[in-house]
């Protein structure tokens, strides 16, 4: 199995460079993780293939997890500051 295989199935919904990455880094967790795991692994994704990783970065992954919905979700509630994929994605 390829890894395109492996995340296909967020990979043709989400056209979002940095929602991909989202979503790759929690699928690799396990489904869910805190939001600073998720932007802690998901620059350092971006500096493993020599991107830079700018200081809105957070801000940014806040944004595509209220953005993505239909993808992504707070187990513990709209107060927890851990996400997760929805359920037939992870």
């Amino acid at each position: 199995m390829t890894q395109t295989e492996f995340i296909s199935p967020w990979a043709e919904k989400l056209d979002d460079p940095l929602a991909h990455d989202v979503a790759t880094v929690l699928q690799r967790m396990g489904g869910s993780a805190h939001q600073d795991m998720v932007v802690n692994c998901v620059a350092a994704l971006k500096r493993q293939r020599g991107e830079s990783v700018t200081q809105d970065l957070r801000h940014r992954i806040i944004e595509v997890f209220e953005r993505y919905r239909e993808f992504f979700f707070r187990p513990f509630g709209e107060g927890s500051l851990r996400w997760a994929l929805k359920a037939e994605l992870a």
